[in-house]
């Protein structure tokens, strides 16, 4: 459905159950985020938030996509695999031979309906302009500062909008924006994306960038700028699909060879001057749940801001999983499953991306598999894929299980995993955003073969036995001191994988950790051992793969061993993964490593004291106070 508003959406959350409007002045200086980052923790996402009271004109809508139901009314449908499923249906349709007239004469309505979809350039004003503020001032939107560390105020649900200065090509992308004055902000557009492209395109004319940032109006334009689109479609086609609907644009008052969406809240434009100097911009905490580290990023100058007349300030915090932007990228995941089956893996029949693997790191896939190899081919078809390059750890299984039951899951993989010959490392391109790489942007990446294995895969040099169903964890660690913990609860589910806390004292300890553990008796079988830092619970399992997923370098860190197994010329393989965190002094990190984000403690008591104002139910604590211990110790090596 086509909302007609953000108000339109509001409405509809509100008719649902969805929304608790918020009439405390609450503060948009950090204890906005820390309601949110509790609400967003709580069973299926909590409820939206609507602070009515902000300090400003304008109240400020958040988590409006934070759970499956929302993320549904968001783009107007009851499951998110419908929307999969009629992208099929029409790549279908329009791959079918076309054998008759009748044939042809069928696909007309279809056609018809494309051109429906396709945005329009109208004449005049849009609602979006009904407001035009005389001096623009960026301080009069209630724009959050989410976490204590973070560089600024960030308006963090931005749809930017640049044009390619040679073709005229529109690329709408969302890209972090944070507030250094009334009229400026920073323009976080990493190497990879399409407005980068523009920028340097700009500069190669020596030709200033005009760009415009809307935020509001029917939430599809929201999740269209953050989806993973080839270069040459328009996101405003998607939007046009998904809310059945085209999207009406107007020109902008300032930036004319720029159009928006009529009916979205605020727009702000502006420029970008290629040759001006950047700015230093960040830290802020990101969706990884840690802050990434500041950077040089380029100026964006306001020329204009105009609004609705009952404009509402649309925002969302990351941080720690889970979060909204979890739900975001689980409506990227049904809505792309079927363009990534018609055009480059015709064999994958479901794709899964756990919250605890934040987007890129961890993503699974599961294959029709008919013949040996494949797993390695789908590999390769997925790295070059579009953002899907910037993928960390891809498990590539079959249809002999069930991807969304992890436990399932995890059993098939191990029995038919061989860790030393069915991981493949590599590398490439990764996300800016990953602070475990070497390099920023280049790292390395994991494929885990979890498939059944046909007889031309088997590496007979290597035999499997039994894992243990326990061990004795308490002995490993008195052997070992620097071992602070042992988590061997998967070992009885047949999942053949311990996770080991370790207080790193020397350079290669991990490594040299890890072959000692491989010698012990009590570990034959185990396939993986997975290390985290010390200061990490892990009994906590979804809070330990997070950090895990996080601070490994598949490349780097991995490191396979072959155990003699007594029987002449035959081994047991076995893995060991580094997910500690890494330092200049033990293992020759030359970047900086950024901290978790968590609330400061002042932020928490005021939250706590003004939680019964708030209407939102009883007392739910704060998820900062589970993280805060185990970052201490992480403090100091920030700037190592």
């Amino acid at each position: 459905m086509a909302y007609k508003n953000l108000r339109h959406f509001i409405d509809t959350l509100e008719q649902a159950g969805e929304l608790v409007r918020i009439k405390t002045y609450v503060d948009p200086k950090l204890e906005i985020a820390e309601i949110t980052d509790r609400v967003s923790k709580s069973p299926d996402g909590g409820k939206a938030l609507l602070f009515e009271n902000t300090g400003t004109d304008f109240p400020v809508l958040i988590n409006s996509m934070g759970s499956y139901k929302r993320m549904c009314l968001a783009l107007g449908v009851s499951e998110l695999d419908d929307v999969a499923g009629e992208i099929e249906n029409l790549f279908k349709l329009l791959s079918k031979p076309k054998e008759s007239i009748l044939d042809k004469l069928a696909l007309l309505p279809k056609l018809g309906q494309f051109a429906s979809w396709m945005p329009k350039v109208v004449s005049g004003k849009g609602s979006c302009q009904e407001v035009v503020m005389a001096n623009p001032d960026l301080s009069k939107l209630p724009v959050l500062t989410c976490w204590p560390k973070d560089g600024g105020p960030f308006i963090t649900l931005p749809v930017i909008h640049t044009k390619d200065p040679l073709t005229g090509t529109r690329n709408v992308g969302m890209y972090r924006m944070q507030v250094f004055e009334k009229d400026m902000t920073g323009m976080h557009w990493h190497k990879h994306k399409v407005s980068a492209k523009h920028f340097m395109e700009y500069k190669k004319l020596n030709k200033r960038m005009p760009v415009a940032v809307v935020l509001g109006g029917d939430p599809v334009y929201t999740y269209s700028a953050t989806a993973p689109l080839p270069e040459n479609v328009d996101e405003y086609m998607l939007a046009g699909f998904l809310r059945k609907k085209k999207v009406e644009l107007v020109k902008c008052i300032t930036q004319p060879e720029i159009e928006v969406p009529a009916d979205a809240d605020f727009v702000i434009e502006g420029y970008v001057e290629p040759s001006e100097e950047l700015i230093w911009e960040g830290p802020f905490g990101d969706h990884t749940g840690y802050y990434s580290l500041a950077d040089w990023y380029p100026k964006f100058h306001v020329t204009a801001i105009t609004h609705r007349k009952d404009a509402v300030y649309p925002s969302t915090i990351v941080g720690i999983p889970p979060q909204e932007d979890a739900w975001i990228g689980k409506a990227t995941e049904r809505i792309f499953l079927a363009p990534i089956k018609m055009t480059l893996v015709p064999e994958i029949i479901n794709m899964e991306m756990p919250v605890e693997g934040v987007f890129h790191n961890l993503v699974i896939a599961q294959i029709k598999k008919d013949y040996a190899g494949q797993a390695q081919k789908v590999m390769n078809a997925m790295w070059g894929a579009g953002q899907m390059m910037f993928n960390k750890i891809l498990v590539v299984t079959d249809d002999g299980t069930k991807i969304t039951d992890y436990k399932q899951l995890a059993q098939y993989v191990f029995q038919h995993l061989n860790p030393a010959s069915d991981i493949y490392l590599s590398q490439g391109p990764m996300d800016v955003l990953d602070h475990s790489c070497s390099k920023m942007g280049f790292g390395g990446k994991m494929c885990i073969d979890g498939t059944r294995k046909y007889e031309e895969e088997q590496d007979t040099t290597f035999i499997s036995v039994p894992a243990p169903r326990q061990l004795d964890t308490a002995a490993i660690m008195q052997q070992f001191p620097e071992i602070k913990g042992i988590n061997a609860s998967l070992l009885p589910l047949d999942i053949s994988c311990i996770l080991v806390a370790v207080e790193k004292a020397r350079p290669s300890h991990v490594r040299e950790l890890n072959e000692q553990l491989y010698t012990l008796p009590a570990l034959a079988g185990v396939k993986m051992i997975l290390f985290v830092e010390h200061t990490v619970d892990v009994s906590d399992l979804a809070s330990a793969l997070w950090r895990f997923c996080n601070n490994l370098d598949p490349k780097r860190d991995s490191f396979i061993v072959r155990v003699p197994s007594g029987e002449p010329g035959k081994y047991i393989g076995g893995i060991g993964m580094d997910g500690t965190l890494k330092t200049r002094l033990l293992d020759n990190f030359e970047r900086d490593w950024p901290n978790i984000i968590v609330a400061d403690d002042a932020t928490i008591r005021k939250v706590d004291t003004k939680w019964p104002e708030l209407g939102i139910g009883p007392l739910l604590t704060s998820p900062s106070l589970k993280y805060k211990q185990q970052i201490y110790g992480e403090e100091a090596v920030v700037q190592q």
